[in-house]
């Protein structure tokens, strides 16, 4: 087997697990104080970055790249902006968000504000849904790649740093969700297509 097809078989993937995946389930591991360094760490925070720029995304939790540890990395960068309608963007009050990675994180609520926005994941590719979050929270860790150990942050970047920590704790989206509000997203495309339609599991 070739190195390169072994990089894509086993963790850290350079895919996104999916549901049903029984890594998405289960309680992630901290990071023990004395592999924070290790190469095989910085390999795996290496390989999220480089999974969250391919796929566009705005953020990865190990256990979607099939590693069961405590360790997450989100980003909002500003071309995003682009990607929704002034008013969406201003609504959902997004904002850019540097390169931001966690080792063992905590999250702080700041705020008993809460927003309902839809919401998706790279994990349940093709569908989104209604998911209530707070607004201000406060993030602290072991911050890499220039990361500060404590972030606090507001609206979209809050709510990135909420669905983050639940999947580390092998909570997805879907079981906070408005039932009613589940949807696939390409639903107009499958119907001018005449059904003739596939979700893309790669970029």
């Amino acid at each position: 087997m070739s190195t390169e097809l072994e990089s894509r078989t086993v963790p850290p993937y350079n895919h996104f697990t999916q549901i049903g995946d029984p890594v998405l389930r289960i309680r992630a591991e901290e990071v023990q104080p004395e592999c924070v360094d290790s190469q095989e760490i910085t390999g795996i925070v290496d390989q999220m970055v480089k999974v969250l720029r391919h796929y566009d995304c705005v953020g990865v939790a190990a256990p979607q790249l099939g590693v069961p540890l405590r360790i997450i990395a989100m980003e909002f960068r500003e071309e995003k902006r682009e990607q929704f309608t002034p008013e969406v963007y201003q609504q959902r009050k997004m904002s850019t968000l540097p390169l931001s990675v966690f080792i063992n994180p905590k999250i702080e609520v700041m705020s008993d504000t809460i927003h309902t926005q839809p919401e998706g994941c790279m994990s349940v590719r093709g569908f989104s849904g209604r998911v209530a979050r707070y607004d201000r929270v406060k993030v602290t860790g072991i911050g890499m790649l220039g990361t500060p150990d404590e972030l606090e942050l507001v609206g979209w970047s809050a709510r990135i740093a909420q669905h983050e920590m639940d999947h580390l704790n092998g909570i997805i989206y879907i079981d906070r969700m408005d039932v009613s509000s589940f949807t696939c997203i390409t639903w107009a495309r499958i119907n001018s297509n005449g059904g003739r339609d596939a979700i893309m599991f790669d970029k």
